[in-house]
């Protein structure tokens, strides 16, 4: 079965080989740099490549509103981002009637990230705080959970070796 988006794709992309039959230019009117079948696979590629991303991004947005979740700013793939959003309200959730502890909750979802994506990861939770963070190329995402917001980020570890003693 087709996925809608699927569809889409394949539809531009028969259109965008009726296009560089008739005119033995792609869509845009760029002059041919390889062969038109080198140009059509390319195109066609990257489309998928677009759509997909597409996809992923309304499929976390969806996530979002089932969880209640406000995503304020990433710089993260989508992934990741999904991983982050269902690690916090599964957290918030195992409090139950309880109180959370904003602690545990960035300790938790640190540890999470530090398992699964490597070291360097710090995590603030809580109702109130303000930030002023540096962090990896694409590792920060900023979102809230309900009443409680997230900050997760990683940076970059280097190990340092001190000098070997001098004989």
């Amino acid at each position: 079965m087709i996925t809608p988006m699927e569809e889409i794709t394949q539809n531009h992309c028969k259109k965008t080989k009726q296009i560089m039959k008739i005119t033995n230019k792609p869509p845009d009117n760029t002059e041919p740099k390889t062969s038109n079948n080198t140009n059509i696979i390319n195109h066609c590629n990257n489309t998928r490549f677009l759509h997909r991303q597409q996809s992923e991004e309304v499929k976390l947005a969806a996530l979002a509103i089932g969880f209640n979740v406000r995503l304020r700013s990433a710089d993260m793939p989508s992934a990741m981002q999904e991983r982050a959003i269902r690690h916090a309200r599964a957290v918030l959730d195992s409090a139950g009637q309880r109180r959370p502890n904003p602690t545990l909750l960035a300790r938790s979802l640190k540890k999470e990230f530090d398992s699964v994506y490597g070291p360097a990861w710090h995590c603030v939770a809580g109702k109130s705080f303000g930030s002023f963070v540096t962090h990896s190329p694409g590792g920060f995402v900023y979102f809230s959970v309900d009443s409680f917001s997230f900050l997760l980020f990683k940076t970059e570890v280097h190990v340092i070796v001190p000098p070997s003693p001098k004989p």
